[in-house]
């Protein structure tokens, strides 16, 4: 596997990034290994509140909703995935599957030894998140799931398919403004630069492009049994969820409702609309830290 590496002078001097890159090792079946980088700041004593973002994103996004869970005491661990941010990525779009991220993330999650999670999950940082806390449920306390959801082969909607549509048929994939189109507010040039700058040109976005073909939307695509079996595990998971989808997201549009319905763990709970477009983390920060901060209360006791 051909894997390249953004140089780290990319990300020198990003508006409302102040954060030490943090690096961990990971093996692929084939022998190759990737390095996966995350962002890990407060307390290392404290119980870890868990950040995952989807595509094309990177832990950029989490940059206003970090340190007001850091200033609330909790210890916040945000990776990005292979082939996103400071993350490697690998050359081929083929060496992109949904089982390989399954599997790296794993690794990543597993070697740091990461217990009583709370987890904020959007995007595909859902689709692989759910999936790590259906594998190992015993190292998570409370999720919140935030825009969407774990496909198992049963269609898509209009807003994914257009999205699919554009992601596979534009030619240049302008990632900042692609963050800005998906947002509710205007970015700034800084901060669409900022969402630029893991990849270099074109070559370092093979796994961009490919991320949407993978989302398991017919019964023929990859993972889309194993995430049925997922759902059994979530389906009897009785420790907190939280949904908190936006208002202005037709990917995920009506996602929550499933979670409410088949997680035990979502009876009762605060559910609640946010203000924003599909990436939230841009438009209700604030209101994030505090569903994370109140669930992560209301897990741990």
């Amino acid at each position: 596997m051909k894997v390249l590496r953004t140089p780290d002078e990319r990300f020198e001097g990003l508006v409302d990034w102040p954060f030490a890159p943090h690096y961990r090792e990971v093996t692929d079946a084939d022998g190759t290994v990737l390095r996966l980088a995350y962002v890990d700041e407060g307390p290392r004593e404290a119980p870890p509140v868990l950040l995952m973002h989807g595509e094309p994103s990177w832990s950029y996004l989490y940059r206003k909703i970090i340190p007001g869970l850091v200033a609330r005491g909790h210890r916040v661990v945000a990776p990005d995935l292979i082939g996103f941010g400071r993350s490697d990525k690998p050359a081929a779009r083929t060496d992109y599957t949904y089982a390989r991220h399954l599997d790296w993330t794993g690794q990543w999650l597993t070697g740091l030894d990461l217990t009583d999670i709370v987890m904020f999950c959007q995007d595909w940082g859902g689709l692989i998140g759910l999936r790590m806390a259906t594998t190992y449920p015993e190292r998570f306390s409370g999720i919140a799931v935030a825009n969407t959801g774990m496909p198992t082969g049963a269609g898509m909607t209009d807003g994914f398919a257009a999205w699919l549509n554009m992601s596979q048929n534009i030619p240049i994939f302008a990632t900042g403004a692609l963050l800005n189109m998906g947002s509710g507010r205007e970015l700034s040039a800084e901060e669409m630069a900022a969402y630029d700058a893991p990849f270099p040109d074109e070559s370092y976005k093979e796994g961009a492009r490919q991320f949407p073909t993978l989302v398991p939307v017919t019964p023929q695509h990859d993972q889309a049994a194993e995430n049925i079996e997922a759902w059994k595990v979530l389906g009897a998971f009785e420790k907190p969820v939280v949904t908190c989808f936006s208002d202005g997201d037709p990917v995920s549009q009506g996602g929550d409702k499933v979670f409410q319905e088949r997680v035990p763990g979502a009876k009762g709970q605060p559910h609640t609309i946010l203000k924003g477009g599909h990436f939230l983390q841009e438009d209700s920060p604030t209101e994030i830290v505090e569903i994370i901060d109140a669930l992560a209360k209301r897990a741990r006791g």
